[in-house]
């Protein structure tokens, strides 16, 4: 009978353990996942208010590193919106979001590929002090967004394409502000384009990326 006694309260224990260990482990997912939406949505708002701010630098001013950096902060607050409807979802949905934020990527870059092609026909030098004002502005909202993000960078696919896309911001923040002191220095459009040539590079390989490393996602969760 004692035996029997230690034994049942041996099982009850365990079984008490155990639910302890799970309840613990889901409420550790639904604080992460809660993080995860306050950040994204942080990460949003600044980008939002970063691309209203670089339109309208870049209309005044005329250069199309700045506006090509504007249209990047456009994709990137779509990108963050799309990462925050997806949060607590499933593996195949983060895929297929991490795959348009790829296509996203891409279209910045077909943007700035537009943009410089109407600058060559179209010449004239910016103005440098407009550009470095809204540059320094945009890197500093930039690295807030990196520095917010940078702790989800090795997590699931979608906290990851996030993150991806904040780095890129900071290289483009980085880009811009080269940009300005260029066409200070040498009174000419052509940093203005060299820059925005540059971008372009950028937008292609971090959207052969995000894309390939979407798209084996998706293969492995549909298998």
């Amino acid at each position: 009978m004692r035996g029997n006694m230690q034994g049942t309260y041996r099982n009850t224990l365990a079984e008490k353990l155990m639910s302890d260990s799970c309840c613990g482990k889901t409420i550790d997912v639904r604080a992460l996942q809660a993080r995860q939406r306050r950040v994204l949505v942080i990460v949003l708002v600044i980008n939002a208010a970063t691309f209203l701010m670089m339109v309208a630098a870049a209309l005044q001013s005329g250069s199309s590193s700045l506006l090509s950096g504007g249209l990047d902060n456009f994709g990137d607050a779509l990108t963050y919106a799309l990462s925050l409807a997806v949060v607590g979802a499933s593996g195949q949905a983060k895929a297929r979001v991490a795959l348009f934020k790829g296509a996203l990527i891409l279209a910045a870059a077909i943007a700035v590929a537009l943009q410089i092609a109407w600058q060559l026909t179209h010449p004239g030098v910016p103005l440098f002090e407009t550009i470095g004002i809204a540059a320094l502005i945009n890197l500093a909202a930039n690295l807030v967004c990196l520095r917010l993000l940078n702790p989800y960078r090795s997590g699931d696919v979608n906290m990851t394409s996030a993150w991806e896309c904040s780095r890129n911001d900071v290289g483009e923040g980085v880009a811009v502000l080269f940009a300005a002191i260029g066409v200070w220095w040498f009174e000419a459009a052509w940093p203005d384009l060299v820059i925005a040539a540059v971008l372009l590079l950028m937008f292609l390989r971090s959207a052969r990326r995000v894309l390939g490393s979407a798209w084996r996602e998706l293969q492995i969760v549909t298998h």
